[in-house]
């Protein structure tokens, strides 16, 4: 483990032995893939306390992690709040992508791990941030490239967000990993097979090295750097013995 990671495993103990010493629930702040990996990895080497992973909506990719006691009353409240920004003149607003929103909330001084999941709607974004960060934010985030942008606290689209689907079927020559993620970014399954043993491919939040891995429908499959889809089933086997299958990438 590198040093970063090392000193992130040494919090979430500290956050899981104050909530089992202590008996208040405790929060970490929003994690990664890997992070969420790392923390599924030394599972045993923490105590006996309940965890609970949320992100702002149903399907987050990046979490804050929640300790608390299993015997006692547990409110699911994270000290999460979700920041819509608008362009204030939509008809001059810019092309925003993700990394544009990512880029100027970076600008303003703010760490990575204060920061969730970023959805981009037509020309909206939605941002996940902790409770301490969201007054700066929308206080301080006025513009974005040459575009200027209103935002506003709207924590009641963290019930309503829901994410969009691409449906891909095709077929493939077995459900192992390595030919499913061709499928799904429509690249060779050689290069794309090459992300699997560099540790970018996740599966259910769990780091998959093997190109080998076989899926199970209803499995979440994130990529980084190319998304994330559900294998949602395999319907049948053609003639020839390859295996028709479905899968919903997000979008």
């Amino acid at each position: 483990m590198t040093k970063e990671e090392q000193l992130l495993c040494k919090r979430l103990k500290e956050l899981a032995f104050s909530t089992f010493n202590k008996g208040f629930t405790t929060y970490s702040d929003f994690l990664n893939l890997n992070e969420l990996n790392l923390l599924l990895s030394m599972k045993k080497e923490l105590p006996p306390v309940e965890i609970d992973l949320y992100g702002g909506y149903e399907d987050a990719e990046r979490k804050m992690v929640c300790f608390y006691q299993p015997m006692k009353d547990y409110d699911r409240t994270f000290p999460i709040h979700c920041i819509k920004i608008a362009p204030r003149n939509e008809k001059f607003s810019d092309a925003l992508t993700h990394r544009d929103f990512l880029g100027a909330l970076l600008n303003l001084g703010i760490e990575r791990y204060t920061i969730g999941d970023i959805i981009i709607k037509n020309k909206e974004g939605y941002v996940f941030c902790n409770d301490k960060m969201c007054h700066y934010i929308v206080e301080n985030l006025t513009r974005i490239k040459h575009t200027d942008v209103r935002c506003t606290q709207d924590d009641n689209l963290m019930i309503t967000m829901t994410p969009q689907f691409q449906e891909i079927r095709g077929t493939v020559a077995s459900v192992r990993l390595d030919a499913v993620l061709a499928l799904a970014f429509n690249g060779s399954r050689s290069s794309l097979s090459n992300l699997i043993p560099a540790g970018k491919v996740f599966v259910n939040s769990r780091l998959i090295e093997s190109i080998s891995y076989t899926l199970n429908e209803g499995d979440v499959v994130s990529v980084r750097g190319y998304g994330k889809f559900i294998y949602q089933e395999q319907q049948n086997q053609t003639k020839k013995g390859r295996y028709f299958v479905v899968l919903k990438k997000y979008i």
